[in-house]
């Protein structure tokens, strides 16, 4: 088995590969005949392996790399526990603006000017989401799942037949599989980049010094949020965007909110730059851009590819099996089966929704696909799934369902409730009341087809639309939802009640003129 190896060397990461990926690992014997077959050990196959062991059946898991998949190891685990570092360290910095003084170099106790020269330790704010990050892998280890009664192979994943595995050497039959094998961070084709070195997710949280000058490539979620978590650790941070502007499956507002606080804070951020090829100089690596009007040089310690993920294919031939695949991954119907209708395909691969909580959802619905329907009775559709998505920036952008674009392309029409956040009593107080909500309605209906928010705690309110779409509640329930005062939450009562005022008003005016006249 080969060694894995994750970069610094410490106790943390040693206790990580310990979890997901253990040096002494033994892979076991293969039963006669699985169940089920899980090929890829992150969100979505880990969901997979412990739903169906949890159910009885006879299940294999195989991972190449690290248990826990890109969500623990490189994704959402470590990103978000550098996320809350730098916004602590921001929240020091405009500490003022609410009353509170600090003492840091530059700063004389009592001023009145924030404290700029606030330090951040970046060797310690990498190990404790090293720390953190090892603590949570336990979840995800070898052990564990080996104990709920999964047969665990770690090793190179080969299909040599329509309900054949090979893995190190052993062969594995099955009744069914799901394709669980991810997806990685693209490695864009820009001349002189590779020879140069740069950093994808995969590499960043390998980092022990901060880069004085960091190039993001890419103004997506990971592009975005990680472009300001370093600006905010003290990092000089200039983004670049293909596109016409930032966070492009986002509505064009909630984009404009977040690009206009990564300027304040001192992000540069280049759009419609297409990068043309990376030199090397003694003042570091050179970024040349292309914009409208001329090209650009731009001087960087480290440059970070953000633009877009490639599916985890290589080395599963899938052909063997019959399985169809193409650029964006896996090809599967709405029932997220493949051309193979023993095989289907969850999370990345599937190349739909790459989040991990739709990864998670997708995992459920090959679980009763695969196992508990019988033709077409019983079956779940990916389609009728209801998914959110966040981006961890500050403000947040979460979003759930349509948008005004996605809207159009699909000839809904819609009606949309808006409300600010400069109007909600807890944001004014909190000093976060820059953003909004949004929600669409199918037009003429009470009926939610879409909705946005942007604020700082964006991702924790979404979960309220989704349930109600879920649910297929009207918005006309949030109105008559009792939600505390004073909380951000509000912001979607009112639009519940933005709605009744546009339905009932009208009628209530009629009738009071009815009472009112009846009664002289």
């Amino acid at each position: 088995m080969s060694e894995i190896e994750l970069l610094p060397r410490d106790e943390h990461n040693a206790q990580l590969i310990a979890h997901t990926h253990p040096p002494d690992w033994r892979n076991p014997t293969p039963l006669p005949l699985y169940d089920l077959v899980v090929i890829g050990g992150g969100t979505a196959g880990l969901v997979s392996a412990a739903g169906t062991a949890g159910l009885g059946g006879k299940v294999a898991l195989i991972e190449r790399h690290l248990l826990g998949g890109d969500c623990l190891n490189y994704g959402c685990v470590p990103s978000k526990a550098l996320i809350r570092a730098a916004r602590s360290a921001y929240e020091v910095r405009r500490a003022s603006d609410f009353g509170v003084m600090v003492n840091g170099d530059g700063w004389a106790s009592g001023g009145r000017e924030p404290p700029e020269n606030i330090g951040v330790d970046f060797p310690h704010v990498m190990a404790r989401m090293r720390r953190l990050r090892a603590g949570i892998s336990h979840h995800d280890s070898a052990e564990r799942f080996t104990r709920l009664g999964v047969s665990v192979f770690l090793g190179q994943a080969r299909f040599t037949g329509p309900q054949t595995i090979e893995v190190g050497g052993q062969t594995l039959r099955f009744k069914r599989a799901i394709i669980a094998s991810g997806a990685r961070a693209a490695r864009p084709d820009i001349p002189g980049l590779a020879d140069a070195g740069f950093l994808t997710n995969e590499t960043v949280f390998s980092l022990t010094e901060l880069p004085r000058r960091l190039v993001v490539i890419g103004g997506g979620p990971i592009g975005c949020e990680l472009a300001q978590a370093f600006r905010r650790f003290g990092s000089d941070v200039t983004l670049v965007q293909r596109g016409s502007r930032l966070l492009p499956k986002d509505e064009p507002d909630a984009a404009e909110i977040v690009e206009r606080q990564l300027i304040r804070e001192g992000i540069t951020v280049l759009r419609n730059a297409r990068p043309i090829r990376v030199e090397m100089s003694a003042a570091g690596k050179l970024l040349v851009i292309a914009t409208a009007r001329q090209e650009q040089t731009l001087a960087a310690d480290a440059i970070l590819a953000a633009a877009g993920r490639t599916p985890n294919v290589g080395g599963l031939d899938l052909e063997a099996a019959g399985v169809a695949h193409g650029k964006r991954g896996v090809e599967v119907n709405d029932f997220l089966q493949t051309a193979n209708p023993r095989i289907y395909a969850a999370g990345d691969i599937a190349g739909s929704y790459q989040f991990t909580h739709a990864a998670d959802a997708m995992a459920r619905v090959c679980i009763q696909n695969a196992l508990f329907s019988f033709g077409p009775l019983g079956k779940k559709r990916l389609s009728k799934l209801v998914v959110p998505w966040t981006t961890f920036t500050d403000p947040e952008v979460a979003h759930v369902g349509l948008t005004v674009e996605t809207a159009k392309q699909q000839g809904v029409e819609i009606d949309t409730y808006r409300e600010e956040l400069r109007r909600v009593d807890r944001a004014i107080l909190d000093g976060e009341d820059e953003g909004f909500a949004l929600i669409h309605t199918r037009r003429g209906t009470p009926d939610v087809v879409g909705c946005t928010i942007v604020g700082s705690h964006a991702g924790d309110m979404i979960g309220e639309i989704s349930l109600l779409m879920t649910a297929g509640l009207k918005l006309s329930n949030l109105a008559s939802t009792i939600h505390c005062y004073p909380t951000q939450v509000e912001v979607l009562k009112r639009l519940g009640d933005q709605y009744n005022k546009t339905r009932l008003a009208p009628r209530a005016a009629w009738l009071l003129k009815s009472i009112i006249g009846w009664r002289r």
